[in-house]
């Protein structure tokens, strides 16, 4: 690639599209926009999924533009929902069905020097059966619009169109490195030509480059030639891995040969990281080393907006997944996610399992075709991030269909090799094509069985390669403003699965459903358009089993004591707070109410004795009546400390009589970035005279805003449980935000961002 344009800002939108809209120059029904965009904002809750459910318009002038002779110009759209239709002048470019993969129009001697044109763009938002994952029901919103970036992209006449990466030996001392390349030749006749391939560290330091003379067949930009060079023995590397992803920077240039007079030069770059993975019978292996997977599956969805949110928010929710729930993988469920979330996985070191898009329903012949280039778009996208383990290429929970998935698994064995396939489902006794047997286990309701063994799921008299990819969920949906005895029963599900997982080395791991509550139609949820399966809500807040996985963390790298409760005597039935939980990573606790001695606690809870850092059950065999007092008497503050190695490292305190004392605004960013759109997350709480949210406090607080801004949602907020956040969205003009936060009670809080 020569270069790339980002085509973010410039467009205007119709939110109905007419026939003949691309011929029209009438501006008269658009209104300005810049992207990623979403027709219609919906409300946080009871709203008619219908409301986006339509055919929309965009439009943007091109400029005039010129590439060399035998260039090749490109149109690249990373994801329009859900099937785009696109013309240039009123001439159709083409059609592509599916709102989750990238695709492309070539456009080359179409911006001719004589005047711009205007491109179109309908973006049909309506669940249409012929297309993935519609035609059944779905339990996600999958919302509307040009939600990702759009690129003109030019190439030089002798181009590098894609790269596939990998290392055959990536635990020797001094591996290979090996890559496919994909290239093009517009010069009209068979080129011969010089291909560079180079290994560079983030800051530039070569590590390795070698040149090759290759002949490259004549056949245009739309015939991908297949070459191949390699790197060998590149000198010792640091692998990549969750405690230390370390990435490295590949070039592949290319230009005619030295006694060519084609001598422009075409770059590929990308990321790579050295590292091997295999899921075996005995469990998940990472650079030959067992590894537990520990994880939660992920929507790419937010209140109001959708799935238009610019990729600042993507990134923060890496590393949510990251630092505060400290799980080693993410499932991107149900569909390929934008590259900037993988990105970061990449730099974070957050294993990925990749999924095609669908839901249950498996559709006729033209829909199968769809999901099989799904496959294929999916991992010609994707196969140099070294955080992608496996690749799932399934329709989520579908039924066996094995001319269909033995389709789909060829693809993604022919595309790359060095990735194992999985197939999502939840009914017993599937027929096993893939590598990796995928479950849904959800036999955990309350009682003893968390985890089947996996030979009584796949009827199979032997183990084989196994990962749970789904628990809970809908089996105990659980609100942050639930009662303490059901977000407790949550917590106690959660690790126990967690638990099971850890007690079976025949278990490569297990993956919550899931990180975040997400919306969703109306055939699923709570009845109010929301699904409250996540350990956070759907604004990323805490719920008290988000500090299951939270725990799980080397004290080293981060202290948790968290106690599951809110400290009332009555809240729960019959009163107390007994047993209680005690989610940390710390050796002891000590417990201290009023100004009674501390009572120090020391074994942890031994039927969850397999997790890496089991939680405290503190009962009646740890506290006398007495001492906590019985129903009717004087309640007192709380005050537990916890110890590793017998240092103090955490205290955590809760009051007898907790009282709004401060209103807490904190923002995720200390500035927004210019020139596009862009967001961050402002957290509104209110705090105890300790700190804590208040659960019950169900605060009205209002938001002011001037500056080059504005709220997505509305600007009243309720603070459900003590705390809500919400969105701030710059218009990519350059300035300061101001905004205020205000509620009944509290002293307001005023906050300046800037715009640079």
């Amino acid at each position: 690639m020569i270069s790339r344009e980002r085509l973010m800002n410039g467009w205007l939108f119709s939110a109905a599209y007419r026939d003949g809209m691309e011929r029209s120059t009438d501006n008269s029904v658009f209104s300005p926009v810049s992207l990623p965009h979403n027709p219609v904002d919906v409300p946080l809750s009871y709203f008619d999924e219908g409301c986006y459910q339509s055919v929309s318009c965009y439009r943007r002038v091109l400029p005039a533009r010129e590439t060399a002779p035998g260039g090749t110009l490109v149109l690249r759209f990373e994801g329009v929902m859900a099937v785009a239709r696109a013309w240039l002048d009123g001439e159709l470019l083409g059609e592509h069905k599916g709102g989750y993969t990238p695709f492309e129009f070539d456009v080359t001697g179409k911006l001719a020097a004589d005047r711009p044109r205007i491109l179109t763009v309908a973006a049909d938002a309506t669940e249409r059966p012929d297309v993935p994952p519609f035609g059944g029901q779905i339990d996600y919103l999958t919302y509307a619009g040009i939600y990702r970036e759009v690129y003109l992209d030019e190439y030089a006449p002798l181009s590098v169109k894609n790269v596939r990466l990998w290392s055959p030996d990536a635990l020797a001392p001094s591996p290979d490195l090996e890559a496919e390349v994909f290239a093009c030749n517009g010069t009209g006749k068979d080129a011969p030509a010089i291909l560079t391939l180079s290994l560079c560290t983030l800051d530039g330091k070569t590590l390795s480059e070698q040149a090759f003379a290759v002949t490259i067949p004549a056949g245009g930009s739309a015939v991908q030639v297949p070459l191949r060079a390699a790197l060998k023995n590149v000198g010792p590397v640091a692998l990549w891995s969750p405690e230390s992803p370390s990435l490295y920077r590949v070039s592949v240039s290319i230009s005619g040969s030295a006694n060519s007079a084609d001598t422009m030069l075409d770059t590929f770059e990308t990321r790579f990281g050295f590292r091997t993975s295999q899921f075996t019978s005995d469990g998940f292996f990472l650079n030959g080393q067992p590894l537990k997977i520990r994880g939660l599956n992920r929507h790419q969805a937010w209140p109001y907006v959708g799935y238009a949110m610019p990729e600042r928010a993507h990134i923060k929710d890496v590393d949510i997944l990251k630092d505060e729930l400290r799980v080693n993988l993410v499932r991107t469920s149900h569909y390929p996610q934008l590259i900037q979330f993988l990105d970061r996985c990449d730099e974070r070191g957050l294993m990925v399992f990749e999924e095609i898009p669908g839901w249950q329903h498996i559709g006729p012949a033209e829909w199968k075709d769809i999901a099989v280039k799904n496959v294929e778009e999916m991992i010609t996208r994707d196969w140099n991030h070294p955080s992608i383990i496996i690749w799932g290429v399934r329709i989520n929970e579908s039924a066996d269909d094995d001319e269909f998935y033995t389709r789909t698994n060829e693809t993604a064995r022919r595309l790359d090799p060095s990735r194992q396939t999985g197939g999502v489902r939840y009914i017993d006794n599937s027929h096993l094509l893939e590598d990796v047997y995928t479950m849904n286990d959800f036999v955990h309701s309350g009682g003893e069985t968390a985890l089947r063994d996996q030979r009584d799921v796949t009827g199979l008299d032997k183990f084989v390669p196994y990962l749970v990819t789904e628990y809970n969920g809908h089996m105990y949906p659980t609100k942050k403003t639930d009662c303490e005895e059901r977000q407790n029963e949550h917590v106690l599900r959660h690790l126990r699965v967690q638990n099971a997982s850890y007690a079976d080395k025949h278990i490569s791991g297990a993956i919550g459903w899931c990180a975040f509550d997400y919306n969703t139609h109306s055939d699923f949820g709570s009845g109010d358009r929301i699904c409250h399966h996540g350990v956070m809500d759907i604004f990323r807040l805490p719920k008290f089993a988000s500090w299951v996985y939270g725990s799980q963390v080397d004290p080293e790298t981060a202290v948790v004591l968290k106690p599951v409760t809110h400290w009332a005597r009555g809240e729960r039935s019959i009163g107390g707070v007994f047993p209680l939980v005690v989610l940390t990573n710390c050796d002891e606790i000590s417990l201290r109410f009023g100004d009674y001695e501390p009572i120090v606690i020391k074994d942890k809870e031994p039927t969850l004795s397999h997790l890496p850092y089991p939680p405290f059950v503190v009962d009646f065999r740890h506290v006398s009546l007495e001492k906590i007092g019985a129903w009717g008497m004087r309640w007192e503050d709380l005050t537990l400390t916890g110890y590793v190695q017998g240092r103090e490292v955490a205290v955590c305190r809760m009051p007898k009589n907790p009282l709004p004392s401060r209103l807490s605004v904190r923002v995720d960013d200390s500035a927004l970035r210019a020139g596009e759109k862009d967001a961050t997350r402002v957290v509104v709480s209110v705090l105890d005279q300790y700190g804590n949210a208040l659960p019950f406090a169900d605060t009205v607080a209002t938001v002011t805003l001037t500056g080059p801004a504005r709220v997505q949602g509305p600007s009243t907020l309720v603070l459900r449980g003590g705390s809500t956040a919400f969105w701030i969205e710059s218009n990519g003009k350059p300035g300061t935000i101001r905004f205020a936060v205000s509620a009944d009670r509290l002293d307001s809080r005023t906050i300046e961002l800037p715009v640079l």
